[in-house]
């Protein structure tokens, strides 16, 4: 178990509820990156699944305080490494982008059970193919043939980021790899974690009294730029209201018209 100090706070818990997504930047000694960088340059091929046997050092990146307590505080404190993961890169003047996908099931939800832990060792810049999400994503569904006819969506965020950066993700969040247009390999290492059982008590540093508060703020934040109000505003803010509650321990669903009350 992880240092309390380490664990997410409430503001953090909803970042990650609404948002779908947070960023971690670890603080490894000078030079760690770029052995990971290294190792995976003398692969001779990609050993998918094999890929932490094969760059022994990635355990020490999910085992570094600052991803394990956002791990646990998303997850539990029995959460268990899944048996997947795989090394992504996107070679140099490689001119072609993947299609917007979930990883998950597609299903609207309000339940965290997997999260993908994305691990980059090198500094992610705007033309070197960095990952793009789409914030809120993950209570969206739509046909997987028809995301990969999306191209440029309003609110997504391009993860531009700093070597060591680890961003975790809820697992159905919309994303997708970009072109990179640069002469150097974009590696990012992908690794899924998961719930062992459902929540009873809160997981991260829940303050009981000021918590509530922050929450009952945030649900009706708008994630994205402004469109206009739709139901599916009003369906979101219902989930994330679910989510917060199921976090705590709450099982029980949420009365409908609940939210009102909350927001008054």
């Amino acid at each position: 178990m992880p240092s309390r100090e380490f664990l997410l706070t409430d503001s953090q818990m909803m970042d990650f509820i609404n948002r779908g997504y947070l960023l971690v930047e670890t603080d490894f000694p000078a030079g760690f990156h770029e052995e990971v960088c290294a190792r995976i340059a003398r692969l001779e091929s990609n050993p998918g699944n094999g890929i932490l046997a094969a760059v022994p050092p990635l355990q020490e990146v999910y085992d570094h305080p600052k991803v394990r307590g956002a791990l646990v505080s998303l997850l539990g404190a029995d959460m268990t490494m899944n048996g997947h993961r795989h090394l992504h890169t996107t070679p140099a003047q490689h001119l072609r982008s993947q299609t917007w996908h979930q990883d998950g099931t597609n299903v609207r939800h309000h339940q965290i059970w997997t999260t993908l832990a994305m691990y980059y060792p090198q500094d992610v810049t705007p033309e070197m193919g960095p990952t793009v999400i789409l914030p809120g994503s993950h209570f969206r569904n739509a046909p997987t043939d028809r995301m990969a006819t999306y191209a440029n969506i309003k609110g997504q965020v391009f993860l531009t980021v700093k070597a060591g950066t680890v961003a975790i993700t809820h697992y159905d969040i919309w994303h997708a790899g970009t072109l990179n247009r640069t002469e150097r390999p974009r590696h990012m290492l992908k690794f899924l974690f998961d719930r062992q059982s459902a929540p009873t008590t809160p997981g991260w540093n829940h303050d009981p009294v000021e918590g509530p508060k922050i929450a009952a703020s945030r649900f009706s934040e708008m994630v994205g730029p402004p469109s206009g109000y739709t139901s599916d505003y009003y369906k979101e803010w219902e989930l994330r209201k679910e989510m917060w509650r199921w976090m705590l321990g709450e099982a029980a669903r949420v009365p409908a018209g609940a939210f009102k009350d909350m927001l008054s």
